[in-house]
Order: C-alpha cells, then structure tokens, then sequence
C-alpha cells in the first residue's frame, strides 16, 4: 500500500512538472496560439514517461485554458486573450465639450506611412494577404464572359449599387437587424464612404457630434474637414460608452448626431454588451437624435456569434448602420455599404453628387463570391487565424515590453490598445520607431486632446512569424528607452 503511494505521489510529480514546463514554453513564445502540441506518443518515447502521465499532464493544461483537444488530431495550443496583462485604465473625465478638430497633419502623414512595404505594419488597421480569398476573387473575375465584361465596364452601375449584390448583402443582414430589403441598401466606396455621407446627410458645418473617447482617428478627420465639433465620451475598454455620462451630457449640449463603434472598437477592440447596445438605441431614439453606426469589423468575432448590432434595436430609422467588406474580403476593392434608415433619400443624393457611383466591376465580383457560399467558410477560417494571431501578438508584447504595460483583452477584431508608462509620448515613439522601419499608431490621433498620447495601437492583422516577434523585442527596447528618457 505504501509503495503505490509512493508511486503515485511520483506520477503525480511528474505530470504537474510536465505541465508547467509545457506552460512556460507556451509563455515563452516556443509554443504559438495554433500549433499541435507533440503527441502522447512522442512525448512517451523522448521524456521516457507513461502515456498517461503526459495525457494527464495535457489535461492540466487545458483546465488551466492553454490547451485544446482535437478529435482524432491532438491537443494544440488554445489562444490566450484574457488577463495576459492588466486592462488600460481611463481617469474619469470632468464635464466633456464639444472641440475644434485638428489632427489632419499628423494623422495624414502617419496613415500614408502605413502603405509603405518596407515598413513593419503593426499600426495599419488590415489583415494579411495571406488571410483573404484573393485567388477565389480573382477566379470570380475571369469566369466573366468578355461580352459580360465589356457591358460591365462600359457602364455606369446604379448609385443605390448592384442589385445582385444588395441583394446578397440584405440576405446576410438576417438575425443583426430585420426587414431589411435590397432598396433599403445603398454601396458605397469603402465603410469610410458610407459614414462620410451619412454624416453629411444628418449634420452641417459647426454641428456637435458626439464620439467615444478614444475614438478612430479617421472620424475625427472627417469631422474636422466637415468643420463640425466633437464631443468626446468616456467609454471603457471593455464595456463601451458610460451611458450615464452620454445621457448626462445630451442634456448640457446640443448634440446633431453621434457617431459609434460598438462591435470590436476601433482602436480599443471592445464589443458593447448587448443590453447596453439596446439602452444607448432606446435613449438616441427617445432623445430624437440619429447614430452613425460604424459596423466594419461585426464578422470577426471569436465566440460562437456575431454581436447584435445597434441597428437591430431601432425602432425610428435613426441608426445609420455602415459596413464593409474592406477588412473580410478585398481592402482594394473598396466595396461598403449603409443602410441609412430614415436618411436613404439624403443619402443617396449625397452619393449621387459625390460620385455617381461605385466601381460596377468590382460590386459584381464580390456579389458572385457572397452568392457561391464561400465567403462564411472564409469568414471561420479568418476568425480563427486572428484570434491566434491576437493571442500571439499579447503574450510577445507581455515577454518584451517593459513592467507596467497594460493592454486590452477583445474578443474580435484585429486591433490592440496599450497603455505605455505616463512618461511615455506615444509620437515620439513613433517617430523612433519608424527609424527602425517599424510602424504603430500613436494614441494622440484617436482624441482632440493630449488624454491618451501614452497610448498606442498595435494591429494582429499579419500571422505571427520571426520578423513580427524581432519588431515587437525591437518596439520594447525602445518603449523603454523613451521611459528612460522623457522620465
């Protein structure tokens, strides 16, 4: 009896050893978010343990979350999005006002940056090439008869869009917003067409709109050329728009409209819960005033469905839902869409006089890809390769970055946020890390103040490899450079 105690108490030892080697190895980075871990077999022969000692040990490690079993495949390396660091942490602010906008300058010249392919991207809000289904794009397109093709570029497309292609996109609105008819859509160039003349349809020059705190810099340069005013909203990382203080403050201010991001923030990756989503509809519904919804990355979530949208709890036709299929499919070829609500009739009008209408070529191809079926398929497989690659992304920033770094935990998207040492200009370090081809986007850009100028945003948006973890060792040495420096 003693000596199976003995020997149990060893076997015990020896699995729960095993495991948190295999932990550290996967900290470590030795191990990435995706890969088949070795096989019970293999493991057996080369560390001369029992199968069931390295098979309990593989079970510790998927109670503890590192790990996944595969049926008839193995265990492999689940991705670690939760509590890799601490969450970014906003002071409250006091009564917000509206603002003047004046980011243009730098915002211009560090998104030209991003287009660069010499530079690494980690600031450029994009996926990979490799993610996309460019060959099944590019099939689409030479299976067009050269009759076809010469009616299609010969021609102006109707300004509501392709037909065939609102249709697809009306069919794919089913369980995020209801009723939704082809007429009711209008394609755009790109989501940032959509919310440019949705914002133009419901506001004017000198309007206050109000936004999440920080928000997408390209918001605010659209609000800034359409010589509006922002009104910034406190909104946490993980819950959104503290919908007490946006109550509050519609009730100091004359707000035109607002403009949201609820599903997989931009830049801080956070998805609304859906009883807020609800209030913030029913509140802007009640207050009569219209929401631009930027719904851009909603299909790239990491659970097991899409998040409601604000759209899908209106009940007035005040909710401006804008997308697109930039950030799933093609970025180039500059297919969005709006479903403007109450506002289809201005907006249309707006998109005739702006111009005229979107590419016909490009809106056909994408209408065939949605209608072959392929594009949920694609979307399973990207999901998944940015939730790895989100999950890599963390931990390396974890391993390299100095002590006190705080970063987001989203459960979609492709973006990260960080919260640098409070000695740390984020602009400055831009510009030290572009000396070392290295490319981020300083938080300063996302806000009308110098509130988050120790933030930064990082994309997942490239599958993890060995120049993307020397970038993020090199941006670490030099975030801790700058601490060293402005402290």
């Amino acid at each position: 009896m003693r000596a199976f105690t003995i020997e149990s108490e060893k076997s015990d030892f020896q699995y729960l050893r095993l495991a948190n080697e295999i932990e550290s190895k996967i900290l470590g980075g030795e191990y990435a978010a995706g890969d088949r871990l070795p096989s019970l077999r293999k493991l057996h022969k080369q560390l001369n343990l029992s199968i069931s000692t390295v098979y309990q040990a593989y079970i510790e490690l998927e109670k503890r979350g590192f790990t996944e079993a595969r049926i008839k495949s193995g265990f492999y390396v689940k991705p670690l999005l939760r509590n890799v660091l601490p969450s970014p942490k906003f002071e409250k602010q006091k009564d917000a006002i509206p603002k003047k906008v004046s980011i243009n300058p730098v915002a211009s010249a560090i998104v030209e940056a991003m287009s660069d392919p010499k530079i690494l991207q980690l600031g450029a809000a994009a996926p990979a090439p490799e993610l996309l289904p460019l060959k099944q794009l590019a099939r689409t397109v030479k299976s067009v008869s050269l009759k076809n093709l010469e009616s299609i570029m010969a021609t102006y497309e109707h300004p509501a869009g392709n037909i065939e292609l609102r249709r697809q996109i009306a069919k794919r609105t089913l369980g995020f917003s209801e009723k939704i008819a082809p007429d009711e859509i209008l394609t755009t160039n790109g989501c940032i067409e959509a919310v440019n003349l949705c914002l133009r349809a419901v506001a004017k020059s000198g309007d206050t709109i109000a936004v999440e705190s920080p928000t997408y810099h390209g918001f605010l340069q659209l609000i800034e050329d359409l010589g509006m005013y922002a009104l910034e909203l406190p909104t946490d990382v993980t819950t959104g728009i503290d919908l007490n203080y946006l109550e509050e403050a519609l009730n100091r201010n004359t707000v035109k409209a607002c403009l949201f991001n609820p599903n997989f923030h931009n830049p801080l990756g956070y998805n609304m819960p859906e009883e807020n989503k609800e209030k913030l509809a029913a509140l802007l519904n009640r207050k009569e005033i219209p929401v631009i919804e930027d719904d851009l990355c909603g299909d790239l979530y990491f659970g097991e469905k899409r998040p409601a949208t604000l759209k899908s709890f209106d009940k007035k036709g005040l909710i401006l839902y804008c997308s697109s299929f930039s950030k799933t499919l093609a970025p180039g070829l500059r297919i969005g869409w709006a479903l403007p609500g109450k506002y289809l009739t201005a907006v249309k009008r707006l998109k005739l006089n702006t111009s005229v209408a979107s590419s016909r070529l490009n809106q056909c191809v994408i209408a065939e890809f949605l209608k072959s079926g392929a594009h949920d398929r694609h979307l399973r497989k990207m999901r998944n390769a940015l939730k790895n690659q989100m999950s890599n992304m963390s931990l390396a920033i974890a391993r390299h970055f100095p002590q006190g770094t705080k970063i987001t935990s989203p459960n979609g998207g492709l973006l990260l946020w960080l919260q640098l040492d409070e000695t740390v200009d984020s602009l400055k370090l831009y510009q030290e890390a572009r000396k070392h081809s290295i490319s981020i986007l300083p938080g300063i850009v996302c806000s009308t103040s110098d509130k988050y100028k120790n933030c930064i945003r990082v994309s997942c948006g490239y599958p993890w490899n060995e120049r993307l973890e020397k970038g993020i060792v090199t941006l670490g040495r030099i975030v801790a450079e700058c601490r060293g420096i402005y402290a």
